[in-house]
This record gives C-alpha cells, structure tokens and sequence, in this order.
C-alpha cells in the first residue's frame, strides 16, 4: 500500500521524454521504452520529486475538474506498477 505522502520521482537512468517521430510521450531507460498513454504522461510530468501523491491527485482534479478522492486509487496503482519495473521511484 502506497501511503499517500508518498513522493515519487523519476529515477536516475530514467528520462520522460516526448517522442517526436511517434508524436507520444515515453518513458526511457537503459535497453527499455515504455509509451504513455495521456493520463500517465499528465501524471509523471508531476512527479517532480517535491510533490506528494495526494498533492499530485489534487493538482491532477483541479485541472481535469475531478474529485480527488476519485483519482487517487488509480495514481496509486499506476505508480505501484511503475515502481515494481523500476521506472519510478517511491
């Protein structure tokens, strides 16, 4: 479980980079790629190792006119999957 004063970052060895032959937004590492659909990008362009996940869920519902409460459930398990592949940092 992924407390919500979590604050994730982007390791080292890791770039969010925007493709622009693909015209998508990847996260890169040593010998891996990985696309990002638009709500992943919205919400690791936010990891910025300051925020904290329920900051993060709150700046996401007020830009995207969402309940946070609602959002949060699901940050949290992208990033948990994100973790267990060593593409973000918790």
């Amino acid at each position: 479980m992924i407390a919500d004063g979590a604050i994730p970052v982007i390791p080292r060895g890791v770039r969010l980079s925007h493709d622009k032959v693909r015209s998508r937004w990847v996260l890169l590492a040593p010998e891996r790629i990985l696309e990002l659909d638009d709500i992943a990008q919205a919400v690791l362009t936010r990891c910025d190792g300051k925020r904290d996940i329920a900051g993060i869920c709150n700046d996401l519902a007020k830009t995207y006119n969402a309940d946070p409460s609602e959002i949060i459930a699901d940050v949290k398990e992208m990033l948990a999957g994100l973790a267990a592949k060593h593409f973000v940092s918790l």
